[in-house]
């Protein structure tokens, strides 16, 4: 008997050797038996572009590393490229400059992806090659796969999920703990779940990007980050927690996609990220910390849950070798997986189209006729409200009462028209916070 022929290995460039780099790295390093039993050719590391090289990286060969990305993308012997350096440049010339080249690539670039995934897929396309981006939306959790290959062929018609960790973990502290947004924030980035600027988490951007990609999947329309309304958590107060508690719901950062009906029957896009209120016999409601997940409708499906943890080195290297292992296993058998679908291309409908139900807190006078003004003034603008209730307690050191409103659903651009004349109000001090009820 004679051995088999060694079976030539695909090679693999690495952009980024960060947390979540190292981790690819040394799975692939070291669990390399592992890996050839499941893709059926063996994966070798051939290059990890780095910004700087000699630093201590314990596992990895120094040989790999280079500060030369563009040369290592551009190798004609390099099969798969893995990119998680981030950002929009130098990542989207080296993600075209692989492509075109013939290599697969794998990324977790959810910003380029939300802004620019267009010239990406349209790239892969034109190449016969992969284009896989499992990681750059809710970590480890199995999401972009679902709504791109096993959902295919049901309609989904919504999509909500908590996808930013930092913003569940601040939320889910003042809800359990009492505690003070600036507190909590300092808590978060104390335990590495927030950047030393959070910006990008506490004023939703990272979430904005997450849910154009969703969108773009579940409704077979380009979506991009621009078309994401956007709102940040930095105003939610301790109060708005207690207000939520006593309604019996939660406070949660949400990535909201509906499928909206239209004119003539034609059916749009609304795509948001904002807090809301959720009950708390909701699914979402009870995803505490920096967990991720992701509450999916569709039509024949029906209601589809997906939990898991969203950030972390281990767990997004996770999704990133699911990826590599399924776009190399395409690669022996000479395929290619899903592209781009946009065949629907379904316009995203402004905000001030989306309707949904919200909850007011208004600081006014204490005295007879306040009610009555407030609900005309509601009236006017045709929001119908459910609840009304007048709290005797003002803030400290203020004069005056406090109203908890609730509507019935009504159109964003009502409910502002409203808020704006209630602040004319004379018998109005303050509208304390205005913010969406969700997933009833």
């Amino acid at each position: 008997m004679t051995n088999a022929a060694p079976q030539t290995p695909l090679r693999v460039a690495l952009l980024g050797c960060g947390v979540v780099g190292s981790e690819v790295a040394r799975v692939i390093t070291q669990q390399s038996e592992d890996l050839t039993a499941r893709i059926g050719r063996p994966l070798e590391l051939t290059g990890i572009a780095v910004r700087r090289t000699g630093i201590e990286r314990p596992g990895l060969d120094p040989a790999l590393f280079t500060t030369d990305a563009e040369s290592l993308v551009a190798r004609d012997d390099v099969d798969l490229v893995v990119e998680l350096i981030g950002g929009i440049e130098p990542a989207r010339s080296l993600i075209l400059t692989a492509l075109r080249g013939g290599a697969s690539v794998v990324t977790a670039n959810k910003a380029l992806l939300a802004e620019d995934g267009a010239t990406l897929f349209a790239a892969a396309e034109q190449a016969g090659v992969d284009l896989y981006f499992e990681a750059s939306v809710a970590g480890a959790i199995p999401i972009i796969r679902p709504l791109r290959e096993s959902l295919v062929g049901d309609e989904i018609t919504a999509v909500m999920g908590i996808v930013n960790g930092t913003t569940n973990f601040i939320l889910d502290k003042m809800h359990t703990e009492s505690a003070g947004f600036d507190d909590v924030l300092a808590e978060a980035q104390s335990l590495g779940y927030a950047e030393a600027d959070p910006t990008a988490d506490v004023e939703g951007f990272d979430a904005a990007a997450k849910a154009a990609i969703l969108a773009s999947l579940a409704f077979h329309s380009r979506v991009t980050a621009a078309d994401v309304h956007r709102e940040g958590i930095t105003e939610i107060s301790q109060s708005d927690v207690a207000a939520a508690e006593a309604m019996d719901c939660t406070v949660k950062a949400l990535a909201i996609c509906r499928l909206e009906p239209g004119e003539d029957g034609e059916q749009t896009i609304s795509v948001r990220t904002h807090p809301a209120m959720i009950p708390n016999s909701h699914p979402l409601a009870s995803v505490g910390g920096a967990y991720n997940a992701v509450f999916v409708e569709s039509r024949n499906a029906g209601r589809l849950m997906f939990y898991g943890p969203g950030a972390g080195g281990a767990p997004t290297a996770s999704a990133v070798l699911g990826d590599l292992v399924t776009v190399a296993r395409n690669r022996v058998r000479g395929a290619a997986g899903p592209g781009e679908s946009n065949y629907a291309q379904r316009p995203v409908v402004p905000i001030g189209q989306v309707a949904t139900r919200y909850f007011l807190s208004l600081e006014v006078n204490d005295q007879a006729g306040v009610l009555a003004e407030i609900a005309n003034c509601f009236a006017t603008h045709q929001v119908s409200v459910q609840t009304l209730r007048q709290e005797s307690s003002p803030r400290p050191g203020r004069e005056g009462a406090r109203l908890v409103v609730v509507t019935h659903t009504a159109d964003d651009a009502a409910l502002s028209a409203t808020v704006a004349a209630l602040r004319e109000l004379p018998v109005v001090h303050e509208v304390l916070s205005v913010m969406r009820v969700e997933g009833e």
